[in-house]
């Protein structure tokens, strides 16, 4: 097997290469499965979301689950920060449409919880990210190095709500300022989005609605503004549950 090159690559496989379902993850509260892509002398694991398999939410549009986690992966690759693994829309899938997503492998015992001092210092870039998407659900588990000690982060179906939802469990950094780099990836993104030129703003909208990229922008901009990571809300949970 010839191992795929670039991005790009990887990104045409989960497009159109076959999918087959090989099991299904029996935690959370929606239908995910672990699935194999195969193309010619590719093999690629996967993590499938169908929209048949989303949990309504009161506060979420129904079937709308699967495009926020391919958003989050739009977002991250503009940033610059590779942080969620490749993620992809397919209509095409065994159980009907939804996101498919790079399986990344590690130790599901090593997270968050149990990382290392050095580990917890890398965290910033997560926890501004989980502030712009408006992260509803950052667990522990969701954060984890690869065996490349590459930083990864997953689950984001509950994100980019227009309204404050943020609940987290990475904190650690709550009063102080935004490194230097982070803040330019920030104004890096938000001329992106207000760039005729650019389809950024016309991918994210095809996926969130147009009030929610509206909302990322804004909040984009207010970080800006104050560059400082924020301390937990105290008039509303600031914690998923479970935290792991």
């Amino acid at each position: 097997m010839q191992p795929l090159s670039t991005k790009k690559e990887w990104i045409t496989l989960l497009q159109q290469a076959p999918l087959t379902l090989e099991g299904q993850f029996v935690q959370g509260s929606n239908y995910t499965f672990l699935a194999k892509i195969q193309q010619a002398d590719q093999e690629l694991t996967v993590v499938y979301k169908p929209i048949k398999g989303e949990q309504p939410l009161w506060d979420f549009p129904i079937g709308s689950l699967s495009r926020r986690e391919v958003a989050a992966y739009l977002v991250s690759e503009a940033l610059g920060w590779e942080l969620v693994p490749p993620t992809i829309y397919r209509h095409d899938a065994p159980l009907g449409p939804g996101s498919v997503q790079q399986y990344i492998e590690h130790d599901p015992e090593y997270h968050y919880f149990s990382f290392c001092s050095e580990h917890r210092q890398r965290l910033k870039p997560v926890a501004l990210f989980d502030l712009l998407i408006n992260n509803a659900d950052r667990k522990g588990g969701h954060i984890f190095f690869d065996t490349q000690d590459h930083l990864w982060l997953i689950d984001h179906g509950i994100c980019f709500h227009r309204e404050d939802k943020l609940r987290t469990v990475v904190w650690d950094f709550a009063g102080m300022p935004f490194p230097e780099e982070l803040g330019r990836a920030l104004e890096g993104f938000l001329s992106q989005l207000g760039s005729p030129a650019d389809h950024l703003k016309g991918t994210l909208e095809d996926l969130l609605s147009p009030v929610e990229v509206q909302a990322l922008a804004d909040r984009m901009a207010r970080f800006l503004a104050k560059p400082v990571f924020p301390h937990p809300a105290p008039n509303r949970r600031p914690y998923p549950w479970p935290p792991v």
